[in-house]
This record gives C-alpha cells, structure tokens and sequence, in this order.
C-alpha cells in the first residue's frame, strides 16, 4: 500500500495545520478565553499522568518515530506505566504495565469499553458495523451472539474439528509436494491460505484458497493472493501514523490518502462477498416461495441471511446485508492475519534457536508416534508445545496496542485524571518484554511457562494477546486451535532449515507495524520429510 510518511508530511503541512488552526478557532474567541483556558489548562495538566513535554501544535507526535510500540515503550521507562502524551490535539494515556492494564480492562471496563477509532475505519462507515469498533450497543450484542453460538462456541468448535483436520491435511500435503521438489515454503503464506480455506468453507461452503486443490503458496491461486494483499493492506492503513487522527479538522481532507485507501480495499473485499450474498439469498427466497420454509442451514451464510429474514430481524432492525458484508470483512481480516503471523513468528523463533524445536519435535514424537498425525485432542498432552505459543504470543504479539479504547467519562486511574474522550493504548508488547515481569524478556524462553499458569485468555494481564473483557477477541478459541494443530503438525511431520544455507543467527528479526505486527522480511524456509 503506497502512504506518504508522516515524518515528510509534518514539515510541509506545519504551515498548512497552523493557518487552519487559527482560522478555526477564531482570534476573538482566542482573545476572549485565553485566560480562563489557561488557567484550566494548567490545572488539568497537573491531575494527568506523567509524560513528554509536548512540542507547540504537533504535540508529542515525532515520539512515535516508525515503531510506536518500541518508542512508547522507552518512554514508560522514562515517564512510568501510565503517562500522558498529546498527539496532534488528541490526548492520550498510555498503560505498560500488567497492574494498571487490569484497572483499565477489568476494573473500570465499563467506562473503557468503547473504542477510539481511527479515520480509516470510517471508510464506507465500517465502524457502525465492524464488530471491533462499534460501540456497546444491542448491534453489538447481536454480533457477538452470533460469534459465540455458530462459530466459537464448543459446540460449534467440535462440530468443525474435522474440517480443522482436513484443512491442515491439505497443508502437510502442499509442503510434501514442496519437500519433493526442493523448493522453498512460504510460511506465512502457507498459514494465510490454510485460515482462508478453513473460514472460506465453514461461512460459505467454498474454498477460496484451494480452487486448484493443490496451490497453498499463492502462485496460480489468484483469490487468494488477492484477499492476502487486501489483508496486508487494511492492517497497514489501519495502523499506519494518520494525521487525520491527530488533527480531526483533517478529516474533510484526507491528507494521506488513507480513508481513501481503505475505503478501495473494503470495496475490493466486499464486492468477493456480495457476489455470493446475492446467490444464495436468491436460492433461500426460492425454497422459501416454493416451501414456505427455510431451508436448513448448511454453512454459517445461511445461519446469517436466515435471521436476517426472521420476523425478530424484521422487527428489531439488526441485520441487513450491508452489515453482513461489514462483518464478514472484519472476521476474515482478522482471522486469517492473526494465524498466519503467530505461525510464521513461530517458526522463525524455532529455526533461530534449533535446539528448542528440537526438544518440541522429541515431545511430539512421544506423545503421538512418529509418523502419526496430530489431532486437536493431543493439544493438551503436549505443554511445551503449548508453552511455545504463548511465548510467541509474548514476544510477538498480533496487535501491539489491542486495539485503542476511549474513556467515556472523567476517570481516576492511580491517582491520575484520564479524561473524557481521551484514547487510551494498553501496550501490551511493552508489558510482555518489562523486565520486571519477565526474566531475560527479550530472549525466546518457552520454559518459562512450563511450571506457570499463565494463559492467554484475558485472566492474566501480563500476557494479553487477545485482550481482556467484554472487548476479548471472540475468535480466541479458533485461534488457539488453529495455531496449535498448525504448528505441532509442521514440526510433527517435517524437519525444517533455511533456505540458501541462510545461518540462524543472520535471521531478519524486524517487524513492520500496522494494527497487527507483521514480519518485516517474510520468512523462507525447506522441509524434509521426517522419517
């Protein structure tokens, strides 16, 4: 996706924001509140957080520099875990540490539920519909519903295993036919295709991955190299530095192109689903003319357009096909970036350190046999495989700052004001590498969750890859799943080494920030059988 950097932006548009500055707010008005302003602003300086002194108009916005997460993260060892910054004309409390992570998500979740959405977002009015941003309401109560009892209930979660399993058969066969000719696997791609073709088929009976059943690289497969460059795309422009953000008079303007970005690869994503919309809905208003009943539901798109055609939708108004489409970009968006990533973060920490998947290869061949396949039922007999994933989860969290929340009133947090309306960034990469949480935190130590309790399911605020609360990502328990039988069976069935004789210690370990943190330089790498 082509931006043009903030950092060019903000000397040729310093001139630009200052004159609009002025002309809003009036040289009356300034003149006549100028006291009274400053008096309160010094007031209420004093009651927040802690945090850098902010420059005149831009405020604190050079500290983010190209990897927020990082710079936000020096700037708590400098200012606390939780200080106070003012980005453009927004403020913004920022949390690093599990203690005050837990007063935010937890204790005062409620005053904390909603979200500060991006500029982006409002491309094509997703954020009245996308299910991680629109605010606590009965749509959004409805959206979760139908999360929890058609797609990530136990329920439902056993009722797909075998497509689980049958998806990640394909897998294995694609990097066989790989192994045999010598050629390189692209683990990220891999993981994204195999999520595509698993959520492709459970929503709509359709394989989008593996139309020429064989491809799970990308290369004559043109669905889905294009649904994974749409991917790649929103989570970019989702958390790329936007100045709109910053200096919401911006938005009529769209100075970066972003919204406008955004608002083309929505269309793009939408227009897939709007195709296949309208043919069933079309099949399900035949049998129902024809029956005067609804057909059962086969795939989770029937389950969808039958409640929208229900007499309980007709009378509430909580589904149309426009927020279908909304929610369906939300969830593949997700759904496949974030398997792909921890896949692919996975197996770059394990040919960093050979020994460790070692040790996981010899677990694996304990618990299942050699030359047998994993099952999501072996999951729980091999803890340091599971001790593995949630230290990638640690060390490389999908969304560095969850996703921003909003204070919806005047709250008190530690002793410091966080005002109304100010955007609140828990981050938890910061948390996950504070020394004082964790020993030697930089380094890849799945042993550290062998004799521990610890999970990644929002109950321990050191370690919140899916966040905490009402707001926890619904699709935890999928991706869990998912993850795990991924990488066991990956492990399981092939050794694994770098490409070109690439050396472990030469591996590129930078990250490219958006709303999702992915691996700056995609990683290559050859499969052997196992015998």
């Amino acid at each position: 996706m082509e931006t043009i950097d903030i950092y060019d932006l903000l000397s040729s548009l310093l001139y630009l924001i200052l004159i609009i500055w002025i002309l809003i707010q009036g040289f009356n008005l300034l003149a006549f509140s100028w006291s009274w302003s400053k008096s309160c602003q010094v007031k209420s300086h004093h009651q927040l957080p802690p945090g850098p002194k902010p420059f005149p108009i831009i405020g604190n916005l050079l500290e983010l520099g190209h990897n927020p997460h990082k710079s936000l993260a020096n700037l708590s060892h400098i200012h606390g875990p939780i200080m106070s910054l003012k980005l453009g004309q927004i403020t913004t409390i920022v949390v690093s540490s599990p203690e005050i992570a837990k007063e935010i998500l937890q204790t005062h979740d409620q005053l904390f539920s909603n979200r500060t959405v991006p500029d982006s977002l409002h491309a094509l009015n997703h954020h009245h519909y996308g299910l991680p941003w629109i605010p606590v309401s009965p749509s959004w109560r409805n959206f979760r519903k139908i999360c929890s009892s058609y797609m990530f209930s136990v329920k439902a979660l056993e009722t797909n295993k075998n497509l689980r399993h049958q998806k990640v058969q394909e897998l294995l066969g694609y990097v066989g036919k790989m192994a045999k000719a010598g050629e390189a696997l692209d683990i990220g791609t891999a993981g994204f295709n195999t999520s595509l073709s698993l959520l492709s088929t459970t929503f709509f009976s359709l394989d989008w991955a593996n139309s020429s059943s064989s491809n799970h690289d990308g290369g004559d497969d043109a669905m889905a190299k294009e649904l994974k460059d749409i991917v790649l795309n929103i989570m970019e422009a989702a958390g790329i530095p936007n100045l709109a953000d910053y200096f919401p008079f911006l938005k009529i303007v769209d100075p970066q192109g972003i919204r406008r970005n955004m608002a083309f690869q929505f269309k793009k994503m939408m227009g897939l689903f709007d195709r296949i919309i309208n043919q069933r809905l079309q099949l399900l208003t035949e049998s129902s003319t024809a029956t005067g009943l609804m057909d059962e539901s086969h795939d989770i798109l029937d389950n969808l357009l039958n409640y929208m055609m229900s007499e309980e939708n007709k009378e509430h108004k909580l589904l149309d096909i426009i927020a279908i489409e909304h929610f369906l970009v939300a969830l593949f968006s997700a759904g496949t970036d974030t398997s792909s990533l921890i896949l692919e973060w996975s197996m770059t920490e394990l040919l960093k350190k050979p020994e460790i998947l070692c040790k996981a290869q010899m677990e694996l061949d304990k618990v299942i046999g050699k030359g047998n396949q994993m099952k999501e039922s072996d999951i729980t007999r091999l803890p340091y495989l599971q001790a593995i994933i949630k230290e990638i989860f640690r060390l490389h969290p999908p969304a560095p700052f969850l996703i921003p929340r909003k204070a919806e009133s005047d709250v008190k947090i530690c002793g410091y004001l966080v005002p109304k309306n100010a955007q609140v960034i828990v981050n938890i990469w910061a948390i996950s590498r504070d020394p004082k949480v964790w020993d030697n935190p930089n380094e890849f130590i799945p042993e550290r969750f062998l004799e521990s309790n610890i999970d990644v399911k929002g109950r321990h605020f050191e370690l919140l890859p899916f966040g905490s609360g009402r707001r926890i990502c619904p699709g935890l328990p999928l991706a869990m799943r998912m993850v795990d039988l991924m990488l066991g069976s990956l492990i399981h069935s092939f050794d694994w080494k770098l490409e070109d004789g690439i050396e472990p210690n030469s591996i590129n370990m930078e990250e490219k920030f958006g709303l999702t943190l992915q691996k700056a330089e995609p990683l290559r790498a050859m499969a052997k059988l196992r015998m």
